[in-house]
């Protein structure tokens, strides 16, 4: 089980993830999001994590200018898309890369999976219209395929009360979640953060 803390904003919050067992953080690059971060703010948290945990980064419906910024300031492992962005536009950095899918209903799982058949992973969101993540809401997890074609990544409305609960429900292998964990937007709850990668982790 793989563990993502996403929304990380201060250096301290990405010390306490990684020291909680996190196996990745995400940083926002969307300047919508209350968890966004500047450049600056972004390099100071990779810096901080060390070579071993996986720093995402997050878009959504990018320019391609603003994404050459932040790949030239901020040492990135993996790029996240949470938008409308292509396979072309997701795959043209030559980057490992996660896509975003919201679970709104009809969608066909198994076609999306199988279009961005050039990404790493591919996380399944909560679905509210014109709003691309972070809403704090769950989908049904028994929509949750089974078998894929591509890793999958769990999210949406995830806690340290149901984690446990949605990894037994989805056998999914990673996991994915920011104001679950949080006492504000932006800000982790350390205890919440040691609590939740302990339940997804079944560490007792």
């Amino acid at each position: 089980m793989r563990v993502k803390i996403c929304g990380i904003t201060s250096v301290a919050d990405a010390r306490t993830a990684v020291n909680a067992g996190a196996d990745a953080i995400g940083l926002v690059f969307y300047a919508s999001s209350p968890r966004r971060v500047d450049l600056e703010q972004a390099r100071s948290i990779a810096l901080a994590v060390g070579p071993l945990v996986t720093t995402v980064g997050l878009f959504v419906n990018a320019e391609a200018d603003f994404i050459e910024q932040v790949l030239a300031r901020v040492p990135l492992n993996l790029l996240q898309f949470h938008g409308d962005e292509t396979p072309e536009a997701c795959a043209r950095w030559q980057r490992p890369y996660l896509k975003a899918l919201r679970m709104r209903p009809g969608l066909d799982v198994g076609a999306e999976v199988a279009r961005y058949a050039g990404a790493s992973g591919i996380l399944l969101d909560a679905y509210r219209p014109g709003v691309p993540g972070g809403t704090g809401e769950s989908f049904d997890w028994q929509r949750f395929p089974r078998e894929a074609e591509r890793p999958l990544v769990l999210a949406g409305g995830l806690t340290p009360g149901n984690v446990a609960q949605a990894v037994a429900q989805t056998h999914a292998r990673a996991v994915d979640v920011s104001g679950g964990v949080e006492s504000a937007p932006g800000r982790k709850d350390p205890d919440k953060v040691y609590a939740f990668i302990a339940q997804a982790k079944q560490i007792n």
